[in-house]
């Protein structure tokens, strides 16, 4: 169990990075959803010991993460959204270094565990290749490997699918899923249907704070009978009423989708629509901002 209490961080220009988050994540995958500029980052980065929250406690079992920096970053695998490896080096070599430096020194041992990475993130065939010739999919499915190493109880991955074509996001999913029953795994992302695929438990972060947090299914019941849509062609967009609580637009045959959360039919001839967890996201954070605007 990973539990964080009351984390707070702002940078020196007054940004408000983390406003008193606080999370309680079993085994298993956790999606943690967000815009660009959420804090999600600086989250995953206070959680892998990376910087100092200004308050706070992180806690994973037994260890006091920012007491004891040391443990839990023995037990830690961290999957950023940028990592590097030396130029011109393989997949095998660099996976081996990496385990020298997580204390795997038995060389016979540290043979069969990068064979084994190799085998499970499906890069065995291109195990002496540069890594700097590698796909986008090629280079995260070798960042998994690396996370893997030292058997850790925490994998962090942090916005794994941007950038990667259906097929490798696929790929890599199913690659998650497999490592995520016996350990906790956070997949934080401002991809949906990363977490809508993936993860029994989520929360929604904006400008700081959590600002939802349950499983996929019963946040998305819970718009059961209050989403309104209805298809309308795009130039009567920009007429529409501001008071009306628009969540999301989309294109549809060349025309616009407009969906709406409202405990009673709108006006307009709307019908209810089916909830997804996207449209969760969208009516989360338009709640957010139109109580930034009272506040």
């Amino acid at each position: 169990m990973l539990t964080i209490s009351g984390l707070s961080k702002t940078y020196p220009n007054d940004v408000k990075a983390l406003d008193d988050v606080s999370l309680s994540i079993p085994a298993g995958m956790f999606g943690l959803l967000g815009p660009n500029g959420a804090g999600k980052s600086t989250l995953m980065r206070t959680i892998a010991t990376l910087q100092e929250p200004d308050s706070g406690s992180i806690q994973l079992d037994d260890i006091d993460a920012l007491k004891d920096k040391t443990a839990l970053r023995r037990c830690l695998g961290y999957l950023p959204q940028e990592f590097g490896a030396y130029p011109r080096t393989s997949p095998e070599v660099m996976l081996n270094h990496v385990a020298v430096l997580k204390g795997i020194t038995e060389k016979k041992v540290r043979k069969a565990l990068v064979e084994q990475l190799l085998t499970k993130t499906n890069l065995w065939d291109v195990r002496k290749k540069s890594i700097d010739t590698f796909s986008g999919g090629m280079k995260q499915r070798f960042g998994i490997a690396q996370a893997l190493i030292g058997e850790p109880k925490l994998i962090i991955v942090d916005e794994p699918t941007a950038g990667l074509d259906p097929a490798e996001r696929r790929r890599f999913q199913n690659l998650l899923a497999k490592i995520g029953e016996d350990v906790v795994v956070i997949l934080s992302t401002h991809i949906v249907d990363d977490v809508s695929d993936l993860c029994p438990r989520m929360a929604i972060m904006g400008e700081g704070r959590i600002l939802i947090e349950g499983d996929p299914q019963s946040l998305t019941e819970a718009l059961n009978g209050k989403l309104w849509s209805k298809v309308i062609p795009t130039e009567q967009v920009a007429t529409l009423p501001k008071s009306l609580p628009l969540v999301s637009t989309r294109m549809v045959a060349g025309k616009t989708e407009i969906r709406v959360v409202s405990a009673q039919q709108p006006e307009g001839e709307m019908t209810l629509a089916s909830p997804t967890l996207e449209d969760v996201y969208f009516a989360t954070l338009r709640q957010h901002n139109l109580q930034a605007e009272l506040d």
